[in-house]
C-alpha cells in the first residue's frame, strides 16, 4: 500500500471538506451565543428520514488557482472566505438576531465574524444615488480599463490578505521608504494571486502596516474600504486633470478619491509620514487631507520599456447627501487667482478661486475658535515640513435652494433638514457644519482686496472645508518660478514663496475669509 499516497488522498478531501465543517461549527456557535436550540436533524422528532447522496470531491490540479473573476465579489477577511456559501444560504441569521448576545457580553469571534460579513453583504450596498455624478466612468474600452483593474486588482490583494494592526503604536522602521511589498500579477494566476483579464503587472504597496493603521485610525472598516473601490461598479475619471497633470478618479459612493502622483510627491509623503501620522493621530479634528494608501502599478509594455503609475487614495471632502452649490479653492495669493470661466458658464463643478470669492463664512462661536486652532497647527506642520502651495477647499451647500435643483456630484439635492447627516452623531469641524455666509462687494481700494466689503446679507448655508494639496514642497523648480514671477509681479501676489511667508500668508488670509457668527 502507497502509504504516501494515501495519506496526501486523506489530507486533500479534509481540505475539500474544511469549508462544510466550519459551517457547521460557526453556525453551532452563533446559535449557543444566541440561546437558540439547533434545528432538528433529519430523523428524529418525527421528521422524515432523508437519503444524503455524497458526491465524489472534484480535484484541482496541483499548482492551478481557483478561478476569480475581474469584479468578484469583494472578499472580507481570508478566515471568512470559507464561511461565505453557508451565510448565504442561512438567511436565519440577519443583523438583529446578533444584537442580543453583544448586549449580554456573550459575543465571540465567530459572531462578530459573522456580522461582519453580513453587514458587508447588505447594508454596505449602497443604492446608487440618482442623477448624474461628476465625472466619466471607466468601461471597456476607456483608455485607463486596464490600470482601473490592475488597481481593484491589487487593493483586493493587498485589503485581503492584511490583518488588523493590534495596535496604534508604530516602530520607526514601519516610516522606512524602503519599507515596500512588490507583487507580480501575471494573468494566468499564481501561487497568491488570482487569474484575470488584464496585461502582465507588477504592484507595490509602500508602508502598508502604517496606512493598514491610519485606516484603522479613521475608522475604515476593510469590507468597506475594498467595496467601494473594487466592487461590481466602476471608478469614474474627473474631465480634467489638475495643473499638476494628475488624474483624479472618484469611487462610486464618493467617498473615496485617487490621484496619480508625481514621483518627488511620492518622495514627500514618505518623507512626512511619521509626522503626519502623529498629527493626525493627536489631532482629531485636523484638516489636513486624509490619506488612506499608497501604491504603485508597473506595466512592462515592450522590451525594456516599462510604465510606472502612482497613486494616493484619499478621503473625498464633498461625500455627502448635501448637494455642493459653490467650491472655492483658496491659497491667499491674487495673481492668476480668478477663474476664466464666464459667469454663464459658472456651474456648481466649477471651483472657483480667490479673487472669486464674495463671502464672508460665519461659524458659530466655539466652532469658530476650534476652527483657528486647527488651522494654527496643521499650517504649523505644513511650514516644519517645508510645504508650500496647499489651498483651503470649501463646498457650500445653500439650504434655500429648492429641492429640484441641479446636483454636484452628490447624486442628490435636498434641504438639510431632510439629510441624514443632520441625524448623526457629533457634529466634526469642517464636515456638514451648519453655518452661515455673509455677502461681501469687492473693493480695490479696501486694504484686504481679496475679501471685500461685507454687506449685511446672510443666507444659511451647510459647509464643507478641508486642507489639500499638501505635498509640493519648496524644492529647485519652485525656488526658480518664485524668481521668475517676482521679477514680473508683485512678490507677495504669487503663489510660489517660501514655507514660511506662504504660512503666514494662507492664515491671515483664511482668517479674514472666516468669522465669529455674532448674532
Amino acid at each position: 500500500m502507497d502509504l504516501g499516497g494515501h495519506l496526501r488522498g486523506r489530507l486533500r478531501r479534509r481540505v475539500h471538506a474544511r469549508p462544510g465543517h466550519l459551517h457547521r461549527r460557526v453556525r453551532g456557535h452563533l446559535r449557543g451565543a444566541l440561546g437558540q436550540q439547533p434545528p432538528p436533524r433529519p430523523g428524529h422528532a418525527g421528521v422524515r428520514q432523508r437519503r444524503r447522496v455524497r458526491r465524489p470531491l472534484a480535484r484541482r490540479p496541483a499548482g492551478r488557482p481557483r478561478a476569480l473573476h475581474l469584479a468578484p465579489r469583494p472578499r472580507v477577511h481570508r478566515h471568512l472566505e470559507g464561511r461565505r456559501h453557508a451565510r448565504l444560504r442561512d438567511r436565519d441569521l440577519d443583523l438583529d438576531m446578533l444584537q442580543p448576545a453583544a448586549a449580554e457580553g456573550g459575543e465571540t469571534e465567530e459572531v462578530r465574524a459573522d456580522r461582519s460579513c453580513l453587514r458587508t453583504s447588505s447594508c454596505m450596498r449602497t443604492p446608487p444615488r440618482p442623477g448624474k455624478k461628476q465625472g466619466e466612468t471607466i468601461s471597456k474600452g476607456h483608455r485607463n480599463y486596464e490600470l482601473m483593474l490592475n488597481l481593484q486588482l491589487g487593493i483586493r490583494h493587498a485589503v485581503g490578505r492584511q490583518s488588523a494592526p493590534n495596535t496604534l503604536d508604530l516602530k520607526s522602521s514601519a516610516f522606512d521608504p524602503k519599507e515596500k511589498i512588490w507583487t507580480r500579477f501575471p494573468p494566468e494566476g499564481s501561487k497568491h494571486t488570482p487569474p484575470h483579464q488584464s496585461c502582465d503587472f507588477r504592484w507595490k504597496d509602500y508602508c502598508p502596516l502604517v496606512f493598514r493603521t491610519l485606516r484603522k485610525l479613521f475608522d475604515v472598516d476593510p469590507a468597506d474600504y475594498m467595496i467601494s473601490i473594487c466592487g461590481d461598479e466602476a471608478l469614474r475619471e474627473l474631465s480634467s486633470p489638475g495643473k499638476s497633470g494628475s488624474f483624479f478618479y472618484l469611487t462610486n459612493d464618493d467617498k473615496y478619491m485617487i490621484k496619480t502622483m508625481k514621483k518627488a510627491e511620492v518622495k514627500v509623503l514618505l518623507r512626512m509620514l511619521p509626522a503626519y501620522y502623529k498629527h493626525v493621530r493627536f489631532f482629531e479634528n485636523t484638516l489636513i487631507t486624509k490619506f488612506f494608501g499608497l501604491h504603485c502599478v508597473n506595466v512592462k509594455l515592450t522590451g525594456a520599456i516599462q510604465k510606472k503609475v502612482r497613486f494616493v487614495i484619499m478621503g473625498n471632502l464633498f461625500c455627502s447627501s448635501y448637494a455642493i452649490h459653490r467650491r472655492f479653492d483658496l491659497k491667499g495669493s491674487s495673481h492668476g487667482r480668478m477663474t476664466d470661466k464666464p459667469i454663464d458658464q459658472i456651474s456648481e463643478h466649477t471651483t472657483l478661486k480667490d479673487l472669486d470669492l464674495n463671502f464672508i463664512f460665519r461659524l458659530p462661536g466655539t466652532w469658530f475658535e476650534e476652527f483657528c486652532r486647527q488651522v494654527d497647527k496643521d499650517c504649523e506642520l505644513l511650514e516644519a515640513e517645508r510645504i508650500m502651495d496647499y489651498s483651503l477647499l470649501v463646498g457650500i451647500h445653500f439650504k434655500d435652494r429648492c429641492k429640484d435643483s441641479s446636483n454636484g456630484d452628490n447624486g442628490t439635492s435636498q434641504n438639510a433638514e431632510d439629510s441624514e447627516e443632520n441625524r448623526k452623531g457629533p457634529l466634526r469641524l469642517g464636515i456638514c457644519m451648519p453655518s452661515r455666509v455673509e455677502n461681501v462687494v469687492k473693493n480695490p481700494e479696501s486694504e484686504s482686496p481679496l475679501i471685500g466689503e461685507p454687506t449685511g446679507e446672510f443666507q444659511d448655508v451647510i459647509l464643507f472645508f478641508g486642507i489639500i494639496d499638501i505635498l509640493q514642497d519648496y524644492d529647485i523648480s519652485k525656488k526658480l518660478e518664485h524668481a521668475y514671477k517676482s521679477m514680473q509681479y508683485d512678490p507677495n501676489s504669487i503663489s510660489a514663496v517660501d514655507p514660511k511667508q506662504y504660512c503666514k500668508r494662507f492664515r491671515d488670509f483664511i482668517f479674514k475669509a472666516f468669522a465669529d457668527d455674532v448674532q
